[in-house]
């Protein structure tokens, strides 16, 4: 069998203006996962991201640790069906309905650094009309759509997978809650319950026989947890 690793990128800059790049600890934490990964001999026969910066730079900094330790190590590729969903699209849809839910919302999310907690009981509000959503919207990437995008994503690595191949995506943890979705069949709010867990720079594997996958592990993240830092270990 072969196996697909599902890898969160690092740490993004939340709260910034650019929440698309790694922040200091994000960059740690993708060095500490190549450092960790070469201990054990594991290397990938491809690599792949999403399109957006914090995806790329996180495959990056991971193999080019590989890479000093002398492991091979292969190009990184993209494929924007890795891409995270649009969280600010996805706010700024729903924020109507939301301030007739929650009147001090606006000023939490034009706050949300500040307010983390906060922000994410509103975000988990927004998650859920998204998930209910089955309008379509000109310009706008319903959860089906993004379902949708996901899986052609797993399918064209598949299809060009041979047998008892390592891959490394480095992708997003919507990209990830999609793909449990997608593999296990729980539910869509459950999936989502689960994503609130996943830690930046984990690792959840899938093996693959043919077109068929099963997830093995979830959310692994040894190697900042073996650091024994906690400011290392963060959610967003």
């Amino acid at each position: 069998m072969g196996s697909i690793y599902l890898i969160r990128h690092g740490q993004a800059s939340f709260g910034a203006a650019n929440y698309d790049v790694l922040s200091d600890v994000g960059v740690q934490q993708a060095e500490h996962l190549g450092t960790y990964l070469s201990d054990l001999e594991l290397t990938f026969d491809r690599a792949v991201s999403g399109q957006l910066q914090r995806q790329k730079h996180t495959g990056n900094a991971a193999l080019a640790q590989q890479a000093q330790r002398g492991l091979r190590i292969p190009e990184l590729e993209c494929d924007a069906a890795f891409d995270e969903f649009d969280a600010d699209q996805v706010i700024r849809t729903y924020l109507p309905e939301l301030l007739k839910r929650e009147p001090g919302a606006l000023e939490v999310l034009q706050n949300a650094a500040q307010q983390r907690g906060a922000f994410q009981r509103l975000f988990v509000q927004v998650i859920e009309m998204w998930l209910a959503d089955n309008e379509p919207r000109a310009g706008f990437e319903r959860w089906q759509d993004f379902l949708s995008r996901v899986e052609q994503g797993l399918a064209r690595l598949l299809e060009r997978a041979e047998k008892g191949e390592n891959i490394a995506v480095f992708t997003s943890g919507g990209t990830i809650t999609a793909a449990l979705h997608l593999i296990t069949g729980i539910s869509a709010n459950h999936a989502f319950e689960l994503n609130w867990q996943i830690v930046n720079t984990s690792v959840s594997r899938l093996r693959f026989r043919g077109g068929r996958m099963t997830l093995a592990s979830f959310n692994s993240h040894s190697h900042l947890e073996l650091l024994k830092n906690p400011d290392l270990i963060t959610y967003r």
